[in-house]
């Protein structure tokens, strides 16, 4: 049986958020089967439960942000990320304030954080959202249109299409693609992180967003250059970043896909309206569980047999 996941001790962390720029604690727990990724807001009294989910996102300018009852928890993807990678299915998140730590401005401290609490395997079924339709959205017309769609596929595998129009981005590799049951998520995908251009900051910072910014955590670009001293991590850091957060943004469905995605431009916004548009059409999937490794698609079944390095 392919089982479901949860982390085996409490292990924290403090950093700073990346829109808000407010330090915060940050602890993950293990969570009971089917319980869910859950955030929870431990600096209100009392504390707020916010369950990952693609109907709980509120707020997607620059980031995923989980809305209940007047509370939030922004800037999910990329711990989001983190938990699809290593395929944790049941977590307790805990937040001192609004907005999940940017760290270096990828999944890897994420993955770090789970790796050190460690993996431990549940005797109940994991759950998957197998898709059986395409099923797509749309925004925008000609040279400004954005779209993302899901298609059957007996795994999870993510493509993804980008056009920032900046000699940086443009001289690197403008399109990805993984496929998990050949590519390890922690090697390939983890260690991309965000980016931004600074003409951009301070209208960003009129808007409340990016006030935690800086060169430790994210990818900067003036209007020529990237401004990091250490450069790239990846060839194609760019587009693999939104890898990175279209798997977080994918993973707020409440389990695993077995789909391909295939984007355009897409960002947080689109990528929950997908998932959205996926939920409206009960057709368009089923969810399955596996009672043998040899019976689940490659991607999963590789996943319960490595602590995935970063070696």
């Amino acid at each position: 049986m392919l089982k479901q996941r949860t982390v085996k001790q409490l292990v924290k962390t403090i950093g700073v958020g990346l829109h808000s720029g407010t330090k915060v604690e940050l602890t993950l727990r293990p969570a009971a089967p089917d319980t869910g990724i859950v955030f929870r807001r431990v600096d209100l009294d009392p504390p707020v439960d916010l369950p990952a989910s693609a109907t709980g996102v509120g707020d997607t300018r620059m980031a995923s942000v989980l809305d209940s009852d007047g509370a939030r928890v922004s800037t999910v993807e990329h711990l989001m990320s983190a938990c699809a990678g290593l395929g944790i299915d049941n977590l307790y998140v805990d937040v001192t304030a609004e907005e999940i730590p940017i760290m270096d401005g990828s999944a890897a401290s994420f993955v770090f954080l789970l790796q050190q609490a460690g993996l431990q395997e549940q005797n109940v079924p994991k759950k998957f959202i197998r898709v059986k339709k395409p099923v797509e959205v749309r925004e925008g017309q000609g040279a400004q249109e954005k779209w993302a769609r899901l298609e059957p596929y007996d795994g999870f595998r993510l493509k993804f299409f980008i056009e920032f129009n900046h000699p940086a981005v443009d001289a690197t590799g403008q399109t990805a693609e993984v496929d998990f049951a050949i590519e390890s998520y922690v090697k390939e995908i983890a260690r991309a992180r965000t980016f931004g251009f600074m003409q951009d900051v301070e209208t960003l910072r009129g808007m409340g967003l990016a006030r935690g910014g800086s060169l430790e955590n994210a990818i900067v670009m003036d209007e020529y250059r990237i401004l990091n001293a250490d450069g790239l991590r990846y060839d194609n850091e760019f587009v693999r970043h939104k890898i990175l957060d279209a798997i977080g943004d994918l993973y707020l469905v409440g389990h695993p896909l077995l789909a391909s995605y295939v984007a355009h431009k897409s960002g947080h916004t689109l990528n929950n309206l997908l998932l959205r548009e996926l939920l409206a059409h009960p057709e368009a999937y089923d969810i399955v569980t596996f009672d043998s490794d040899a019976a689940a698609p490659h991607a999963y079944a590789r996943q319960t047999r490595q602590e995935w390095a970063f070696n």
